[in-house]
């Protein structure tokens, strides 16, 4: 992931030596002034109705013994020795089959591997680099090709991160972000030039960068591009117009992350809730524990209680919650992490009625907690994290409720208290929950509704 603080076509494909002049004839006044427009994304909705994802962050950083990408990058460590970690990256218990199979079993509906972080390691035999794990590590294989199978075989959709820089190619680091370069970060040799810029080095990179995303577009056939990295260049330098265009070209149904310096389709905040949603469809990556990559010195795991608190409030509020873990080098997932996906299974295949396909609920005015609506609105679906003392209070909800259950349990009693009829205010619901019905992670109510939810105003 980036750690970085400022986060939040119409032509064939020409070849190395004739995309590098192509794309040096498109300037910044190709950038449009806004972000693409609703109009421009792709079919979203098997993404908003995902609601979970898992992240996988596995390359040669999972020997566990230092940070993925930013271990050299900052001077933890040294270059060579955190590169040599690959000498270790076997595979050798890789069933990418047995992770579809945890993956679905914890309920997610897509998968996110890291095909290249910032390190510039690609899991895919590219013939772009010898720095991949066919070509330098014991793997000796393609890895992308089989996750993305395993993944399909199980109806998981299929999703690709790739760093757009890359702090190992020899390219990379020749010129300067245009947007403004602080003292501090110009020092950093995998970043920037040591000395003189060099636009030449940067064309012949871009035309590298294009060339790996162009063998995952062709091989792979991503149903989504998760990117990362974009922050220290420039949309102009990127050239992210063009870029996108390319992508759509390529891939017509493909979805964008928004690390595409404001080109993408969705936003992805990053390890905080946010506390007001980003507009329009959003995502939160957040780790299992505290470390993106395998860290064996890392034993903060989050509960299943917690990660079931995070997916609803995602889930109320239109948002896909996309939890990462960590393999290590040899292929296999922690018995910590299948653990806490196997018993989020429970929670998520219990209630999936009122997570996968639903929408954003009512405000937390009305509610004090999260909720979600089935998209035909006549049915509300209550989290409650904690048993009430006095049962579920719903506020301002003019709708008869037909009935309300427990997902997964019983019918509840349910009443009205309060009200003004002649005021038009239809008072509080109030919903009875004995401790019988609770969930121990989050229990989540059903109110049928007689018609599409009405909710006043005043």
């Amino acid at each position: 992931m980036t750690q970085h603080p400022t986060l939040p076509r119409t032509f064939p494909w020409l070849g190395l030596a004739a995309l590098a002049l192509a794309t040096a004839r498109l300037g910044a006044a190709d950038a449009p002034a806004l972000a693409p427009p609703a109009a421009d994304r792709p079919d979203m909705t098997w993404f908003t109705d995902a609601r979970l994802g898992i992240f996988i962050h596995w390359g040669v950083y999972s020997e566990g013994k230092g940070s993925e990408s930013w271990a050299f990058h900052n001077g933890d460590m040294p270059y060579d020795t955190y590169i040599a970690q690959a000498k270790t990256f076997t595979a050798e218990y890789y069933q990418p089959e047995r992770w579809a199979e945890l993956f679905k079993a914890a309920g997610a509906r897509y998968a996110v591997l890291t095909s290249k972080h910032h390190d510039g390691f690609a899991l895919w035999d590219t013939a772009q680099s010898k720095l991949n794990a066919k070509d330098a590590s014991p793997a000796g294989r393609d890895l992308v090709g089989p996750f993305c199978a395993a993944m399909r075989a199980e109806g998981i959709k299929v999703g690709l991160y790739f760093s757009h820089l890359d702090w190992s190619h020899p390219d990379y680091a020749s010129v300067l972000n245009a947007k403004g370069t602080s003292d501090e970060d110009r020092k950093n040799r995998f970043s920037y030039p040591q000395g003189p810029e060099n636009p030449a080095a940067w064309e012949r990179f871009l035309a590298f960068h294009r060339a790996q995303l162009k063998e995952i577009a062709e091989r792979y056939h991503p149903d989504l591009l998760w990117f990362d990295g974009d922050w220290e260049r420039s949309a102009e330098q990127w050239r992210m117009p063009e870029l996108r265009r390319q992508l759509k070209a390529w891939l017509p149904h493909v979805i964008l992350n928004s690390r595409m310096a404001g080109y993408g389709d969705y936003a992805t905040p990053e390890q905080a809730l946010p506390v007001h949603p980003p507009a329009g469809p959003w995502e939160l990556c957040m780790t299992i524990n505290d470390s993106w990559g395998y860290q064996a010195k890392d034993h903060n795991f989050k509960s299943v209680r917690q990660i079931v608190r995070l997916l609803t409030e995602c889930a109320s509020q239109g948002g896909n919650l996309l939890l990462d873990v960590g393999p290590r080098s040899d292929g296999t997932i922690t018995p910590e992490e299948e653990k806490i996906l196997r018993e989020l299974g429970r929670w998520t295949h219990r209630n999936a009625e009122a997570l996968y396909g639903t929408t954003a609920g009512i405000p937390k005015d009305y509610y004090y907690g999260p909720s979600m609506l089935n998209k035909a609105r006549d049915t509300l679906y209550l989290v409650c994290y904690d048993r009430p003392a006095d049962g579920l209070y719903v506020k301002g909800v003019r709708n008869i409720v037909k009935r309300a259950s427990v997902l997964g349990g019983g019918e509840l009693a349910q009443r009205r208290f309060m009200g003004a009829a002649w005021a038009s205010q239809p008072g509080i619901v109030i919903v009875d929950l004995p401790a019988a019905a609770a969930d121990p992670d989050a229990t989540v109510v059903r109110l049928e509704l007689q018609g599409p939810i009405e909710l006043t105003t005043d």
